[in-house]
């Protein structure tokens, strides 16, 4: 007896020694997070150049995640600044006479997520150069993207010992059918003939792309790259023959090439840029602090407009990442809570019109009628205006169609309008590999449909009404929303990709353009002069949020630290095989590296 009471004194103890150690040591990785996020108070010099460092990661949406950019091996915090905080910063710095020009720092594995923000933020500094102050940019080396951002610059440097990529735009498809049936797993596939272009469900039963979706990709290479190159063709006074030569021949990858070409205006290592400003009139300092100040302290002194809190308000909504059904916040769009979350916008006020932010690959269909539905009832009674940003494709077109306008980028990708069902049949690979077999009774005949026996032809018969159901309201939607007979729709539909370019031309959306255009042209359908632009954010708190978001962070990297490499393909599997029911889900994106 006085064994098992000092046995179980002894596990109690473990028991609350651990619970203590990880609670205290959760309260010190709290407080430690806390003190990175606190910003010492900073000055602009009198004469200052805006460092935009791309090893502040620019966002699309800013993150309601505490842990966000936390490192949980090192404890180091790597800045993050939302895309339109980057935007508010530039255009302040247009007008601050503090502010002599802007200095462009391609540090880090590109810091910025997605080719719309790349778009966009070149954009902003067009302007900002419109305004007679100067913009250079250095680095070591420049990757295609970091390269497509300095084109805007006056003047492009790069290391001596650097180089540059620069050899087009390609998007490539890893296909998984060959390990199921070594696994003998079976996917089956349920998609509208129409939907031909419906590409998410061939990786798991085609061995090689469709000609469909060959075709489809190639003109949406050739769209994107088309823009790309034709802005830094025309940046940089080079003609689109040359371009094209230059780019095949892979022409420009050495410094002395690049400068030969009229890529870059020097060679220098990056002491030698004081002289480069010493001529643009500005004598820097011994410290960075004396010139310099970055993106993220300049946007974190410039901050959301309060000058007048009883102005009229343009809403900001975001819907980052994929759609899934339910509440719930973090990296995707939660169908009932992006939904209450336009309820609350149509019953306020104060909010006169509202932009929504939309970039995300789309996912559940029911999920994307929920958010739909609410679009609908907002824009009867207030404008609408979706922004859209990388990508805003099939659920993410189904949800931006009732708006009144629609604004892309030109690297958008988007429409995809189609639908699809799958489903993953394990029962012959845990028999033959693991020898597990599944057996039961029901009531019914096709009650738990799939759960121990393949699918019957009467439930793959009404697995497919659902997505062909599905699929006509879906182009029923667009039609309505985008005003355009519902035969045209189909003519466009299919599941094809488009450009935002190819879009306009369509009528899939109504303008180019970024954050900016949206907001101006919500501004002009309200009729508003006093007005502040503010953003919708749901920030989790408390020690429940917290704790979820390191969870995943811890998960994220005990998974990356296995796989490494393959970790992007690992998660697109993860999150095309989770999906459940019928969908409306384009799983790519095209990213410049």
């Amino acid at each position: 007896m006085n064994f098992f009471k000092t046995f179980l004194a002894s596990l109690l103890a473990v028991v609350v020694g651990a619970f203590l150690f990880f609670f205290f040591g959760f309260l010190l990785l709290v407080g430690i997070a806390g003190t990175f996020s606190m910003k010492t108070a900073v000055e602009v010099p009198s004469e200052a150049i805006l460092r935009i460092d791309l090893s502040e990661v620019i966002t699309d949406a800013p993150s309601d995640d505490p842990l966000a950019g936390l490192d949980l091996m090192t404890l180091q915090r790597t800045p993050q600044l939302s895309l339109f905080g980057a935007l508010r910063a530039i255009e302040a710095a247009q007008d601050d006479d503090r502010i002599r020009g802007i200095y462009l720092r391609m540090n880090g594995g590109g810091g910025v997520a997605g080719t719309a923000v790349l778009e966009e933020l070149r954009e902003a500094l067009a302007a900002f150069k419109s305004s007679g102050k100067f913009i250079v940019s250095y680095n070591e080396s420049y990757s295609q993207g970091q390269y497509y951002l300095a084109s805007v610059a006056d003047r492009i440097y790069i290391q001596p010992e650097g180089g540059m990529d620069w050899s087009g735009l390609s998007a490539s498809v890893m296909f998984y059918k060959g390990l199921f049936d070594k696994l003998d797993l079976k996917a089956e596939v349920f998609r509208p003939t129409a939907c031909r272009y419906k590409s998410a469900v061939e990786p798991y039963i085609l061995d090689r792309m469709s000609d469909a979706n060959r075709e489809q990709m190639q003109e949406l290479v050739n769209s994107l790259w088309g823009t790309i190159s034709g802005e830094v063709a025309r940046a940089r006074g080079i003609d689109s023959v040359k371009m094209q030569r230059l780019t095949d021949e892979l022409a420009v990858s050495l410094p002395e090439d690049a400068l030969r070409e009229g890529f870059v205006d020097g060679v220098i290592y990056e002491d030698q840029m004081r002289d480069v400003f010493a001529e643009l009139g500005v004598e820097t300092g011994d410290r960075d602090d004396d010139t310099f100040i970055s993106l993220g302290d300049y946007a974190a002194m410039v901050g959301p407009d309060v000058s007048n809190l009883g102005a009229d308000r343009v809403a900001i909504l975001y819907a980052d990442g994929q759609i899934v059904d339910g509440h719930g916040s973090g990296d995707a769009v939660y169908g009932n809570s992006l939904a209450a979350q336009l309820r609350e916008l149509r019953g306020d006020d104060a909010v006169k019109a509202v932009v929504v932010r939309v970039n995300s690959p789309g996912g559940s269909a029911l999920a994307s009628d929920v958010i739909w539905r609410e679009m609908e009832l907002l824009r009867a009674e207030k404008p609408v205006v979706v922004s859209m940003g990388s990508y805003a494709a099939s659920g993410g077109y189904y949800i931006s169609c009732p708006a009144d306008v629609i604004v892309a980028d030109r690297t958008t990708l988007t429409g995809s309008i189609g639908v699809f069902g799958m489903f993953l049949n394990p029962i012959d690979a845990l028999k033959n590999k693991l020898g597990i077999t599944l057996d039961g009774v029901r009531s019914n005949t096709s009650a738990g449909m799939g759960s121990y026996t393949a699918l019957t032809p009467a439930e793959r018969a009404s697995i497919m009404r659902g997505v062909d159901k599905v699929y006509t309201t879906f182009t029923g939607h667009v039609a309505e929303g985008r005003n355009l007979p519902v035969e045209r729709v189909l003519e466009i539909a299919g599941g094809r990709v488009w450009s935002g370019e190819d879009a306009l031309g369509i009528g899939l959306v109504d303008a180019l353009g970024g954050l900016k255009t949206a907001i101006a042209l919500a501004v002009d359908k309200a009729g508003l002069t006093d007005y502040r632009v503010v953003e919708v954010r749901e920030t989790p708190s408390g020690l429940a949020a917290m704790l979820t978001a390191m969870n995943v962070s811890v998960r994220k990297l005990f998974t990356r630290s296995e796989l490494e490499t393959v970790m992007g393909e690992y998660e697109k599997v993860r999150e095309a095989t989770r999906l459940q029911g019928i969908l409306m889900y384009t799983p790519w994106k095209v990213e410049l590296q």
